[in-house]
């Protein structure tokens, strides 16, 4: 596998990294993760096909472009692949050639199936996809466990619109899978989040997908006040501290849900994913230095599913509401992964409106909010 990287920052390109043997024509997969306002741009896309004129361009807008071990804003960050053994095929759809996001989920990864199908890698818009209809769809057509990791697009702080293209520039709507195939293809993936959990655990009583309205029989927003104190009064920014741990019954592990917004009419929470009822769920609050461990751990997890081989490509999806959070601590966690992996192991991504990768090897993947995920590429 040979690497090329470029940013587009302050107006113009910047060559970031290259491995010996890289040829441009050569290249089957460019990752292509930009600002919305830049990554939109046609005329920067046909520079883009210009650099790279063979290969599946799979773009998609951020929160934030991470390269190298820095977390950029306002730019874009080019990664082109060069497999030597690795066949790729790419899949895009629109959510509206679809009755939901499960039905969407369902229908890529059938298109993806193959007896040497190795792993999938889903881009999905973040805007009008519910993340966790779109995994339940993946994993329903993935009988063996297939590893499936990725994320959603995202619009920086703005949760407006956010944009996905394959060879086109990006729009609303458009989920993309890219299949990867052979058994030369080694795949690592790690997710770790850092939240201190705390008070009791309680049950959801009543919840309709990601709008959640009742725990243990209380109105959920004004069971959620109690326990937030004086930041009740700066809500709903201040959800943003205090996510909620959820655990599926008949689930070994729980994930994070992240609030985006309430409504003090019927006293109900919106969630970055979904949250079935007879779900145990347990608030959960900021931990500055276990946020910044966590990219560590979670780099250390996708190291070890390597099982010794050398990672030759790093692909970092972060939580928007990390980056909200940590603010000027921002880089620390990226690089805190990045040292991980070492210099010569190079490192792209973004931050996300949510981000997909399973639990464990040969595990279902999942939808994970405020958490570090990556997925590392190696070839034999």
């Amino acid at each position: 596998m040979k690497i090329k990287q470029y940013q587009y920052i302050g107006g113009q390109w910047k060559n970031n990294f290259t491995t010996a043997g890289f040829h441009a024509q050569q290249a089957q997969l460019i990752l292509v993760f930009g600002e919305p306002g830049l990554i939109t741009q046609p005329a920067l896309f046909d520079e883009i096909r210009d650099f790279f004129p063979k290969g599946n361009i799979v773009s998609c807008s951020t929160a934030g472009e991470i390269m190298g071990e820095d977390v950029y804003d306002n730019s874009i960050a080019v990664t082109a692949i060069q497999f030597e053994k690795t066949v790729i095929k790419c899949c895009a759809t629109h959510i509206q050639q679809h009755d939901n996001s499960y039905e969407t989920g369902k229908y890529l990864m059938q298109e993806l199936l193959a007896d040497n199908l190795n792993t999938v890698l889903v881009i999905s818009d973040g805007t009008y996809v519910n993340g966790s209809e779109l995994v339940s769809g993946l994993n329903e057509n993935n009988p063996e466990n297939i590893p499936v990791t990725g994320g959603l697009a995202a619009d920086g702080d703005r949760f407006i619109r956010t944009f996905v293209g394959l060879d086109q520039v990006p729009e609303e709507g458009t989920v993309i899978a890219v299949g990867f195939y052979g058994s030369n293809l080694h795949i690592g993936h790690g997710y770790f989040g850092g939240w201190d959990e705390f008070g009791p655990h309680k049950k959801i009583t009543r919840a309709e997908k990601n709008v959640l309205y009742e725990i243990d029989g209380k109105n959920a927003l004004d069971l959620y006040k109690e326990y937030l104190g004086p930041y009740q009064d700066e809500l709903p920014g201040s959800a943003l501290l205090f996510p909620l741990s959820m655990q599926e019954e008949g689930s070994n592990e729980p994930v994070v849900r992240t609030i985006l917004s309430i409504n003090e009419e019927d006293k109900s929470m919106v969630f970055a994913g979904n949250l079935p009822q007879g779900s145990t769920v347990r608030l959960m609050k900021a931990n500055f230095d276990k946020l910044i461990d966590g990219s560590s751990l979670a780099a250390q997890s996708a190291l070890t599913n390597l099982a010794g081989s050398n990672s030759e490509l790093a692909l970092f999806i972060s939580c928007v509401g990390r980056k909200l959070i940590l603010q000027a601590r921002t880089n620390e966690e990226v690089a805190a992964a990045k040292g991980i992996f070492g210099e010569n192991t190079p490192v792209t991504g973004f931050y996300s409106y949510g981000e997909i990768s399973p639990f464990a090897p040969l595990t279902r993947c999942e939808l994970h909010n405020q958490t570090m995920t990556i997925t590392t590429f190696s070839e034999s």
